[in-house]
Parts: C-alpha cells; sequence; structure tokens
C-alpha cells in the first residue's frame, strides 16, 4: 500500500504545479512496486509535458508492459514517438491505441498527421476522415483532412472540407484556402474581418 502513498502524493504535486516533485513521487512509488502501470503511465505523462520525451517513452514502455490493452497509454507513447521524429513507430501505436478504442479521436488525428509527415497523403486523409467523424467540430482535423486531400490531387474533396469547415470556423477556413492555393474559393472568405 506504500506505493499508493506515494503515487496519490505524485498528484496532488501535479495537481499544484509541482511537476518535478510529482514525477520523484511516482518513481518512488515505482521503486516500490515497479509494475504500478498507473504511477508509471503519471510519471510518462508529466515528463512528456516537460519536453523529456526519452525519459517518457521509457516510462510509457514499462506502463504498457504491466497494461498493454491501455489505448490511452498507446496513444500518450505514440504522440510522443511523433514528437521526437519516429513517425512509423508512432503510426503503430496510434494504430494499436484506434484497434483497442476505434473512438479514441485524438488518435486517428496523430496518425493522420504522422502519415502525412511521412508523405503518405492517402493513408494521411484515411486516417483523418475517421478523426473527423469521431470529432466534427474539430478544425484542426478538418484543416488536415482538406491538406491531405490537396496533396493527393483530389480537389472535389479538398472543397467539401473548404465548405464544411466554413461552417464554423472561417479563420480556419481561410488559412485552408490560403496553404492549399484554392484561390477559386477565396471568395468564400474575402470578407472576414479578423
Amino acid at each position: 500500500m506504500e506505493h499508493w502513498q506515494y503515487y496519490l502524493r505524485g498528484r496532488v504535486l501535479e495537481a499544484v504545479g509541482k511537476r518535478v516533485a510529482a514525477v520523484a513521487a511516482y518513481r518512488d512509488a515505482l521503486r516500490r512496486a515497479p509494475g504500478f502501470a498507473r504511477a508509471a503511465n503519471r510519471a510518462a505523462y508529466v515528463l512528456a509535458g516537460l519536453e523529456r520525451l526519452e525519459e517518457a517513452e521509457d516510462l510509457f514502455r514499462r506502463a504498457l508492459r504491466s497494461d498493454p490493452d491501455n489505448a490511452v497509454t498507446h496513444f500518450n507513447l505514440a504522440y510522443t514517438l511523433d514528437k521526437r521524429g519516429r513517425h512509423e513507430q508512432a503510426i503503430e501505436s496510434f494504430r494499436e491505441a484506434t484497434r483497442l478504442r476505434p473512438g479514441i479521436d485524438r488518435a486517428w488525428y496523430g496518425m493522420g498527421l504522422a502519415q502525412a509527415a511521412l508523405g503518405r497523403h492517402a493513408q494521411a486523409a484515411a486516417a483523418l476522415e475517421q478523426a473527423t467523424q469521431l470529432q466534427p467540430m474539430n478544425p484542426h482535423a478538418w484543416y488536415a483532412l482538406g491538406m491531405a486531400y490537396h496533396a493527393t490531387g483530389n480537389t472535389a474533396k479538398l472543397h467539401q472540407v473548404v465548405h464544411h469547415l466554413l461552417r464554423f470556423d472561417p479563420r480556419m477556413t481561410r488559412r485552408l484556402i490560403r496553404d492549399s492555393g484554392a484561390d477559386d474559393l477565396a471568395h468564400l472568405v474575402k470578407d472576414l474581418v479578423v
């Protein structure tokens, strides 16, 4: 039970913004219970937020050894790998997260961005389509989907995305029109003030 005391201390420290001390408390919990996935997961999450990505990756992997079916941990590992530029490995972890929990929209989104970073725009579009279905009001996912369609030369689908996005985020629509070179749609946002 002592490991729980250190874990809870870490949660309190994290809640009051003492992230480095929280990581130390989580590590104390792990010394007392090496397979304590919750402590490994929290420590990794905090370390990722501190941009200590190598340490975070190691702890996410440790958490997965104890709890391999945790979709959120697979997502967090994938995010960390992606931030480290290891897109192929990130895609594998994003894919595992979506296999375990198909409704985890941020994993589909991350997978789409990682695919795009590797120049696989058709695969990026497929993942981003899932993300936008699960989270239809996420302007970032719609923007990325539009750019994936642009990269694949699918102008018709790009136009559909622009018209959809215009309904709830005109600023992001303007950015998509500009970044994709869809000058034929610029009239949609020409009077946008901001």
